[in-house]
């Protein structure tokens, strides 16, 4: 048998590559993982997710948003809000992150190889170092790569990070603007987009797909639509963008998004926001024989290796649902498979968060794929406002919907519109993973008052849809 230095190698320190990283020094094995940006945590910790899910909270509390249902429109917390208010919080969240990750990694033995990484063949890495002292090859018998994205970038637009900016930069911005053109409506255009609109931006959003969020409930889109509308952001649906110009007027720096329709939209600031593209450039893929897409997405298979037998790949780098917590779990099975253990998931049932204001969460099916599929679906609802807790919190608008089996009364999926539905969607979840039906929800009891009695209700109004 060959002797490598080390059993696993992983390339990236995001949430799939620590969960692969610590799986296999779990199961015993020599685990290096190579990281060249100057933190451990990848775009998740670091830029993206954590950064960005905090840039909510501090946003929803300085605006006094969630309170304005019952105080009025004009309540605020704090009347001036600026970036550098926003982004305190930001700053010591990432800090604790950071430094919960690297206590995780040292505990598991996991060595941290502060390193570039490239193939020189599906065995050997070259590691060049992020301190410039050179390079050195090292060897593995499994290699997993978690490389994640970087912000798609058109060369044709002047970026300078502060008028033209993408949602890497977000965290370097000086100031708040007045209006803001966001182009792209995808989960990180619209999270960013009404997050601004809550504290007072006029915002635009540009996107040339006919509907937002294809791939959840159409309902739950059209309600998230009605809000962002009643926070003043206009929606450009369906257009395409020819130019994007920075220019000045009166003395003030401006952007002029010109779209092909022959529309003009002036703002502060432009939100530059198409998509991710795999970060792969770099890692000299075809040595290894792993082939990769025009965007640097990697296929992968069931298991998540991809067209190299020991060569593995996670998270955001194989494309969709590129969430932090798919990403965990395909870490977690990539490297169980690796090192033949068992393991077993349940990808249909993965939840889907998108941290919009109001905050969406969805599991299971939809209402669109149950009707083209052909299933015999009735659908249960509960309106936020018919719940103590939901008019103790001051949400009136927030939904819950739960779609079952008309005969069996399975339950098929659940989507949910407002506060607090990244959390209560769990709830769904375990009565998906063990095939549970409505009636579930019907003979179980609730604290008194939550949000989770939303699921009774809309058990009750399911069954009584029924006849």
């Amino acid at each position: 048998m060959a002797t490598y230095d080390y059993d696993m190698v992983v390339i990236g320190s995001g949430p799939g590559g620590q969960r692969a990283a610590t799986q296999a020094a779990k199961l015993g094995k020599k685990v290096a993982l190579a990281e060249y940006k100057a933190c451990v945590g990848g775009v998740c910790i670091n830029l993206g997710t954590i950064p960005s899910k905090t840039l909510r909270e501090a946003a929803l509390h300085l605006s006094g948003y969630r309170e304005r249902n019952i105080y009025g429109a004009s309540y605020t917390v704090k009347e001036r809000i600026t970036m550098s208010d926003l982004l305190h919080r930001c700053d010591h969240v990432v800090r604790a992150e950071i430094d919960v990750i690297q206590h995780q990694l040292k505990r598991n033995g996991i060595e941290v190889i502060p390193a570039r990484a490239a193939f020189v063949d599906p065995h050997t890495i070259r590691m060049k170092s992020a301190e410039g002292q050179g390079s050195r090859n090292v060897t593995a018998d499994k290699i997993v790569i978690a490389s994640g994205t970087v912000t798609a970038r058109d060369s044709h637009i002047a970026f300078d990070g502060q008028r033209i900016f993408t949602s890497d930069d977000i965290l370097s911005l000086n100031e708040l603007p007045k209006t803001l053109a966001v182009v792209g409506a995808g989960v990180i255009g619209i999270e960013y987009a009404t997050i601004f609109a809550i504290l007072g931006v006029r915002v635009t959003v540009i996107d040339k797909r006919p509907q937002l969020l294809s791939f959840v409930d159409q309902e739950i889109v059209d309600s998230l639509v009605y809000q962002m509308r009643q926070n003043r952001a206009t929606l450009r649906l369906g257009e395409d963008v020819a130019a994007i110009e920075p220019f000045t007027e009166n003395g003030q720096p401006r952007v002029r998004v010109i779209l092909k329709s022959q529309k003009h939209i002036v703002a502060d600031k432009a939100l530059y926001s198409i998509g991710r593209v795999g970060a792969t450039g770099w890692l000299d893929l075809d040595a290894a024989g792993v082939k990769a897409d025009d965007r640097g997405r990697i296929k992968v298979d069931a298991h998540y290796r991809t067209t190299a037998e020991n060569v593995y790949a996670v998270g955001d780098v194989i494309e969709f649902p590129s969430l932090a917590s798919t990403s965990m779990e395909q870490g977690r099975i990539a490297a169980c498979h690796a090192f033949a253990k068992a393991a077993k998931s349940c990808p249909e049932f993965f939840p889907y968060g998108i941290y919009a204001v109001p905050e969406i969460s969805t599991v299971g099916k939809n209402e669109e794929e149950l009707t083209v599929a052909g299933v015999p679906y009735e659908v249960g609802k509960a309106r936020y406002k018919e719940i103590s807790r939901g008019m103790i919190l001051g949400d009136s608008s927030g939904l819950l919907k739960l779609l079952f089996h008309r005969e069996t009364r399975k339950l098929l999926g659940v989507a949910i519109i407002g506060e607090g539905a990244s959390e209560l969607i769990h709830i769904g979840q375990a009565v998906l993973a063990f095939g549970g039906s409505i009636d579930y929800f019907i003979d179980t009891v609730f604290n008194y008052p939550t949000l989770a009695e939303c699921y009774k209700t809309a058990a009750f109004d399911g069954i009584n849809r029924l006849g």
